[in-house]
Order: C-alpha cells, then sequence, then structure tokens
C-alpha cells in the first residue's frame, strides 16, 4: 500500500470513529489508538505534502453564495469527435500509443493550484465560459486540499455521482422534482449555492487530464496521470495501448460496465505523446489529439403488452412499459420506465405495438423506438392503487405528468411510513415495508398518529398471516417505547425534505421548543451554524402547509418529548467552545462531561481550532495530537478538576 492510499485508509477509520463516538456515543477505539492514527495521517500529510480532500486533519468551512461568478476559461474547451466503430478508432490510432480510459459522465470541472493549494475550480460551462464552483470544489472528494507541487497546476476532471448515492439523494426529494439520472443529479449539487448540499451528496472527483504544470516536463499522457495520482489526486482508470491491444482493452472495460459504481458513457483515448498530440492543432469544433469512443447500443425488437402505471407517495403515476422478455447486454429484460405522459404520447405507445429497447449506459432499459405507432396511449382517469380520480398537469416546461388526486390513497403513505419507523426516526421495530403495506390496505394506518392507536385492531392483526399474539405485543411494545422520544427525532421523522438527522438535531438544540420550531423563520434557520438557505426554506415551506402542521400537532398529542435540561446562560462555560480528549475520571465518561458542557450552555467540538476555548485532557503534557495543536494555537489545555472549578461544581 502506498503512502496515498495509507491516508485515504486512516482518514476512513478516524472518520468512522469520529462518527460512531459523536453522533452514538459509542467508542470503537481507545483515544490513544485515534490519536496514534491521526498522528500517523499527520505526519504523512507532511511527508507527503499532499492533504486529501476531507482529510480528519483539516476543518472546512461550508459557504452559502447569492450566485456563481462567471469565469473566462484560458483556453477553449473543445468536445471530442466520437465513433461507435472501434475499426476507425484502430485507424485513427494508427502506429501511435495512446492511453484509454473511462468517459466518466457527469460535470467537467477545470482546478488551478497556486503555492501547493487549490485557487480556483471552474465548471466547462460552453467551453469559453464557465462557473466559479471553487466553494463547493473544497469538499468534493477526491480534490486534495493541498498538494506537494508549489507552482501553478492546472487539472481537469469530471465530477460524478455514484449509483447509490444517485438512488438514496433522489429518495428524499419529490416526485415531480426527482432526477432523471446521476448526471443531472451532480450537476444540480455542484453548482449549488450551498456548499453544505455539495458535502452532504459524496459527489467525487476524478482527473483526466494535467493540462499544464510549472517546470514540470512529461510528454506523456499517462505519465501524467500518474503524476496527478501520485499529488493526491482520484484519477480516472486507464491504460497505455496501441493498435494490437486496443480492441482487446476496449473489451475489457465493456466488461466491466456492469460493476461500476459511476455513470459512463464510453471511452476516451487521447495520443500518449503529448507534443505530438499538441502539434497536430484542432478543427473549429473538436481537438485532433483524442477521440471518444461509444459502445453501439445493443437493440432488441418487442411486443409491448401494457402500460403500468406505478404510484408513488407524493401522488404522481408513473408509466412503465411492459413487453415480452428480451436479452441485452447479457440480461433479460421486460420492463422500462417511459417517466411522464408526454413521453407515452410522443411515442404514440398502445397494445400490441412493435418497440425497438436498449439499455441507456448498457445499464438501464429504454424505448429507443415505437415502430407501428399505434397512437392509442390509454392515460388512465383512475388510479389503479385506490381508484380514485387521476389528473393530467402541466409543468412549466409543457412536460405532462399524471397525478392521483386522492389525498388518501394508500401509496402516497408507503414511504413516508418507512421513513418514520426507521431507527433514527421514531424507532419503531418490527414495522418491515411488507408489515406497513398491510397495515395501510387495511386501513389501520392513514395518519402518523394511527401508529399509537394500533390497539383498536389488535384482532385484525394477530389474525393476519405470519403474525399472532405475541407478534402483536411485541409491536405494541416497540410503538408505546417510541412514545418517549427527542424532537430532533420527530422533527427528522417528518420526512421533511434535505432534513437529516443531523439537521434535526442541530435545530432542535438551537430551538427545543416544539411551539417555537414550526414558527421559524428563514432568516432564524440561517443564524444556526452549517444551516444554509436550502435548508432554511425546505424547513419553512414544510410547516407553512396546512397539513403537514396539523399531522405535526397529532403526533405531538401522542408523544412524551424527552426535553434537555436547562442551560445555565450565567454559567462561565456558556458560550465557549470546549473540546474533550483522554480518559476521565470525575464523570462517567465523555459523553457524560459533555451533556454537562450542554447544560451550562457550552458546546463541544470534534477537533482544536483556533475557535476553540480550552482543550480538557487529564495528560496535558502528552504529545498526542489535539495537544500539540492547541499548543501551537494557543489553547488552554485544563485537567476535569481545573474545569470542574471554571464551572464552579
Amino acid at each position: 500500500m502506498n503512502k496515498t492510499e495509507r491516508m485515504k485508509e486512516l482518514n476512513h477509520i478516524l472518520a468512522k470513529a469520529s462518527e460512531a463516538y459523536y453522533n452514538t456515543g459509542v467508542e470503537i477505539m481507545s483515544d490513544h489508538e485515534y490519536d496514534r492514527l491521526y498522528d500517523e495521517l499527520e505526519s504523512l500529510e507532511k511527508e507527503t505534502g499532499i492533504i486529501l480532500s476531507g482529510s480528519r486533519t483539516q476543518t472546512v468551512g461550508y459557504e452559502v453564495a447569492s450566485s456563481l461568478k462567471k469565469i473566462r476559461h484560458t483556453s477553449k474547451m473543445l468536445s471530442l469527435d466520437k465513433t461507435k466503430d472501434i475499426d476507425v478508432l484502430c485507424e485513427w490510432l494508427g502506429e501511435n500509443k495512446g492511453f484509454l480510459s473511462w468517459k466518466l459522465d457527469g460535470l467537467t470541472i477545470v482546478l488551478t493550484y497556486e503555492n501547493n493549494v487549490l485557487v480556483q475550480a471552474v465548471t466547462r460551462g460552453n467551453g469559453e465560459t464557465g462557473e466559479d464552483i471553487t466553494a463547493n470544489a473544497r469538499h468534493i472528494i477526491g480534490i486534495p486540499a493541498r498538494i506537494p507541487f508549489g507552482g501553478r497546476l492546472i487539472v481537469r476532471g469530471e465530477a460524478v455521482m455514484k449509483f447509490s448515492d444517485f438512488e438514496k439523494v433522489n429518495s428524499t426529494i419529490s416526485e415531480t422534482a426527482k432526477y432523471k439520472n446521476p448526471r443531472n443529479l451532480c450537476v444540480g449539487t455542484v453548482r449549488n449555492l450551498d456548499s453544505k448540499i455539495t458535502a452532504e451528496r459524496n459527489i467525487n472527483f476524478f482527473a483526466f487530464n494535467l493540462v499544464s504544470a510549472d517546470g514540470i516536463d512529461i510528454n506523456s499522457f499517462g505519465a501524467r496521470i500518474s503524476q496527478l495520482s501520485e499529488w493526491g489526486f482520484q484519477c480516472v482508470d486507464g491504460v497505455t495501448v496501441d493498435n494490437n491491444s486496443l480492441e482487446n482493452q476496449v473489451r475489457d472495460f465493456e466488461r466491466k460496465i456492469a460493476g461500476n459504481e459511476f455513470p459512463t458513457d464510453g471511452l476516451v483515448l487521447m495520443l500518449d505523446d503529448i507534443a505530438y498530440g499538441i502539434s497536430l492543432g484542432a478543427t473549429s469544433h473538436a481537438p485532433r489529439n483524442g477521440m471518444a469512443f461509444k459502445w453501439r447500443d445493443e437493440t432488441a425488437d418487442t411486443q409491448l403488452i401494457r402500460i403500468e402505471w406505478s404510484a408513488s407517495r407524493t401522488g404522481l403515476l408513473n408509466p412503465v412499459a411492459v413487453f415480452e422478455p428480451v436479452e441485452l447486454e447479457g440480461t433479460t429484460v421486460s420492463r422500462a420506465l417511459v417517466h411522464n405522459v408526454s413521453i407515452v404520447k410522443s411515442l404514440e405507445l398502445g397494445t400490441g405495438d412493435i418497440v425497438s429497447v436498449y439499455k441507456a449506459n448498457m445499464i438501464i432499459p429504454q424505448i429507443l423506438e415505437n415502430k407501428t405507432r399505434s397512437g392509442n396511449p390509454e392515460i388512465p382517469d383512475k388510479c389503479p392503487v385506490c381508484g380514485g380520480k387521476t389528473e393530467i398537469r402541466t409543468s412549466g416546461d409543457d412536460v405532462e405528468t399524471l397525478f392521483c388526486n386522492n389525498p388518501e390513497c394508500p401509496a402516497k403513505h408507503i414511504g413516508r411510513f418507512e421513513h418514520f419507523v426507521q431507527r433514527d426516526a421514531m424507532n419503531i421495530v418490527g414495522l418491515s415495508t411488507a408489515t406497513i403495506e398491510t397495515f395501510v390496505n387495511e386501513g389501520f394506518i392513514s395518519r402518523f398518529r394511527d401508529f399509537y392507536h394500533l390497539d383498536e385492531y389488535r384482532e385484525q392483526i394477530s389474525s393476519l398471516e405470519g403474525f399472532g399474539e405475541r407478534s402483536y405485543q411485541k409491536l405494541l411494545e416497540a410503538v408505546e417505547k417510541s412514545r418517549h422520544t427527542e424532537l430532533s427525532r420527530v422533527i427528522y421523522a417528518l420526512g421533511i425534505p434535505n432534513i437529516g438527522r443531523a439537521s434535526s438535531r442541530l435545530i432542535c438544540s438551537v430551538y427545543p421548543d416544539p411551539e417555537k420550531l414550526e414558527k421559524l423563520t428563514v432568516d432564524e434557520l440561517i443564524e444556526i451554524d452549517t444551516v444554509g438557505e436550502v435548508l432554511a426554506s425546505d424547513f419553512t415551506h414544510f410547516f407553512a402547509d396546512s397539513e403537514n402542521l396539523r399531522e405535526y400537532h397529532e403526533l405531538l398529542a401522542e408523544l412524551e418529548i424527552i426535553r434537555p435540561e436547562k442551560t445555565d446562560s450565567d454559567s462561565a462555560v456558556s458560550g465557549k467552545i470546549f473540546v474533550i480528549t483522554g480518559s476521565v475520571h470525575i464523570w462517567k465518561n465523555r459523553n457524560e462531561l459533555k451533556a454537562f458542557i450542554e447544560s451550562k450552555g457550552g458546546k463541544v467540538s470534534s477537533a482544536v481550532s483556533s475557535r476553540t476555548d480550552y482543550l480538557i485532557n487529564n495528560d496535558s503534557m502528552s504529545n498526542s495530537s489535539k495537544n500539540k495543536t492547541a499548543k501551537s494555537l494557543g489553547v488552554p489545555i485544563i485537567t476535569e478538576d481545573e474545569f470542574r472549578e471554571l464551572a464552579g461544581k
């Protein structure tokens, strides 16, 4: 394992330990072990001159911008010519060597480093002018905060989002605003005005071109990528090829598509001899030193059986084409999402039509064309779930979508209820998705408050398949236990867009009154550290809805909110920021000490910074990383006894 890989591993281990300790109170390693690994990471950073994105030794604050500044590129960014014919690709390469790599499907970003640090990050834009997203770039995985090269460096790469992260984030977005693919969500995230959103969504950056570096004369494209990797960048996977190996390497990439974590839309072949490639110049629209390759989409003709309308928790009915099974890219497919009414109409889909289907990016089944176009698409006037009346709504972009108008449609509640009962929300153990669906279909549950009145259906629940008296009693015990809960869990359980567990904790720690919470303004919310306009707006919009407010009040009536102890604003601890490290002996554990500090109006942070007022450490002479940082910043290091005296306990 090289030093950069070890640094990545250390950051992962330390982040996991910190998350466990500060969010769950569970110590998965001793403080001594944490400090040892932290010191190793710090030492490697000094030795290599590399500080990776999100390093545990760094604290990068979030920023909220009012708009994105326009930046003109130093040289126009052109798009590569493309081919789907491997023979054309081989002919283009000729006797030269090339560097073959993934063509990632995301947002191209240009990074500029000076004096070892990132000074600017700009989107590709229209190729001549892009947008300044420097604040967001500091929170993108794979972009080092510091590199061991002091000259001016310009790097190009792609910001992308994992398929798994795309599904996770998209599940929290309203149906009408959902993104169609990871690329669109990635672009929207990177261009978001609140950098906290970028950090939360796990955007990755892969460098694919070292454009220029003062004093560095490396004439091999592949070697330049290797150099970027040594400097701490996350780089695109690639391999050096010639005409003898090119076709086999293309096939090798093709075999890896199904297992890709990130979206791709082909390959890129660059001439490995950089000087020769530059000497070829460019046409008016494309450089001559590279070519993009896209696989020919494997298509198959099949017969459309029907259009199904899949109901969602917002009432949106999504059309799904069901057709006779066909083999595509090595798998059998029989369904394809059609997205909306407008597409159904434009394809003139009807039962029995012959349609040509393919896999977008060799993964997602899509309808390429309708060869018979019967022109009789059936748009249901009744919801397939509840039988309620449907309505076609037209967006500002003239896109038609179908909705169920019945507010009590069972489909609208499944997703909300799944979220409501999960561990980080109301933590009602024993309610699987299948059980929730059954309870909804049987009419036991239609609102959040109904979970606390399941005793009214004792006989029916006990007689359900898979249930019995014992299962019913366990469920009731879990429900009763959930009545005694923290306000932050309730706020998270409501499913407010973009309000996660950490955000709900933070907001409720500042405003612990349930009545005050529902009346908070955007201005009041953004005064809270790390809460930006996006989160504040989503929060206030939720409570501005009378139906949401009614359900919130109904739910509160069923619960006993465990309120935090009142803080002592006159204490010497009030308003101060503390960091705790090492073992304690006066308090039972560090969590108890943390709770005491917060009860006195103080705050506890995980890392020592210039804002820290005191570091509490009974071994004030130790060589731990926190002690070293505190001493270098002039932060007082005090023992528990000294802290107790300060607090007047």
